[in-house]
């Protein structure tokens, strides 16, 4: 996989991710799993955040003093 310029996917999740963009508005399917797989990477990234992290976070927002 590595190397490649594509990603390979099972035909009927291509088939839902296809209409899935459609219906969403997207361009295109390249561009719709694209932005999924970045939102999944922030999200796994910000569940990453440490303790300190996230007191600092709420006492910015005032919910802890």
């Amino acid at each position: 996989m590595f190397g490649k310029k594509g990603i390979v996917l099972d035909p009927g999740l291509l088939e839902r991710a296809k209409q899935a963009a459609a219906k969403a508005g997207y361009a295109s399917v390249d561009e719709y799993v694209a932005h999924l797989v970045e939102r999944e990477l922030n999200r796994s990234e910000d569940a990453g955040a440490d303790a300190e992290d996230i007191k600092k976070k709420l006492e910015g927002l005032g919910y802890i003093s």
